[in-house]
């Protein structure tokens, strides 16, 4: 049941301490990615840890809504090779985020919207394509809160119940 706790519990941050990610800490989180299944397990995928302040603002006007990547000491590109599956690149986000919840890391996924511009500033492989990145760091716990508890009047708070989204066999309309 932990396990399944901490699926459900999982919340994105997009308010980071200053500080900087530890080695160990981002070791652990890329070890978590590295073991994430894939198709015909080809793991057809690499990790940019952009933590270079003028790199991760490069990386910045790649996106919209990027202000998790601006807050956070690192992002983590999810770069998709040649033959890859963006199914896969969605699991590798999701056990990363997972990953670093479980060890006391913060985590936003985010989406680059420029493929030419993040293709240029990752300088990517023509083979190579990168359309999203997880912003990484320590939670800044009080300012997390102030703004859950200011956006909840702009934004819908919870899950919609199963009934408005499975459909069995066909689609109920």
């Amino acid at each position: 049941m932990a396990t399944y706790d901490d699926i459900v519990g999982l919340r994105t941050v997009r308010r980071f301490q200053k500080r900087p990610v530890s080695d160990k800490d981002l070791a652990s989180v890329l070890e978590a990615a590295r073991w994430t299944g894939s198709a015909k397990n080809l793991q057809l995928w690499s990790f940019i840890v952009v933590d270079d302040p003028e790199q991760k603002a490069r990386l910045v006007e790649t996106g919209s809504f990027m202000t998790p990547v601006i807050n956070a000491p690192m992002a983590i590109a999810l770069v998709r090779m040649e033959g890859g599956y963006d199914f896969d690149t969605g699991r590798v986000a999701q056990n990363l985020m997972l990953a670093a919840d479980a060890i006391g890391l913060g985590s936003c996924p985010v989406t680059l919207h420029d493929d030419a511009a993040a293709r240029a500033v990752l300088q990517l492989p023509d083979s190579a394509y990168c359309r999203y990145a997880v912003a990484l760091g320590y939670e800044n716990k009080q300012a997390e809160k102030e703004a859950r508890r200011e956006q909840r009047s702009r934004i819908p708070v919870g899950r919609k119940p199963l009934d408005e989204l499975v459909h069995r066999n066909h689609w109920n309309g």
